[in-house]
């Protein structure tokens, strides 16, 4: 297999190691009245790479549950590429975000969302999604993160991501 190190976006330690915080907004659309939840919405400003979080909660525990009822949240962190992870060079690298959102996620890489690996696929499933193919040290990636409480009709409440991991894989 593949050789691989990981980085554990939950430890303070780990997250030092990529310049990272995470932060949390709820809502589907944060700061917009009703928390956004508006009929026929096209779009949520908050998976774009430049979205401005920087007013939105700092988060130190991604597994703490939020809320209650039908809830909306996302959860985001800007990683900087190091140089390399436990001693292993990263250039080069395959990168991937790996997470569990209960219940509802979806994973936004610089912006984007895989359609046929990122989008909603079913509770508390496993995401994992590739944020770089070739991994270029100081390259900052933004990974936003929508989660939603289900099911829908009658959630039992709260969102939190189980986990969340940085994996760089090579095949060298």
């Amino acid at each position: 297999s593949m050789p691989r190190v990981a980085l554990d976006l939950n430890r303070a330690e780990d997250r030092q190691r990529v310049k990272a915080q995470w932060r949390v907004g709820p809502g589907l659309v944060p700061g917009e009245p009703n928390e956004g939840l508006t009929a026929q919405l096209l779009s949520s400003p908050a998976r774009q790479a430049d979205y401005d979080d920087s007013a939105w909660e700092v988060c130190i525990n991604i597994r703490q549950s939020l809320s209650k009822g039908f809830t909306f949240a996302w959860y985001r962190i800007a990683v900087e590429l190091p140089e390399r992870v436990n001693g292993v060079p990263v250039a080069g690298c395959r990168v991937f975000f790996e997470t569990s959102a209960d219940n509802y996620g979806e994973v936004w890489i610089d912006g984007q969302i895989d359609r046929s690996a990122g989008t909603i696929v079913g509770l508390n499933a496993p995401h994992r999604v590739e944020v770089s193919n070739s991994a270029v040290p100081g390259t900052r990636h933004i990974i936003a993160c929508l989660v939603a409480n289900g099911p829908l009709a009658e959630p039992r409440g709260g969102v939190f991501l189980r986990y969340a991991t940085l994996a760089f894989e090579s095949s060298g």
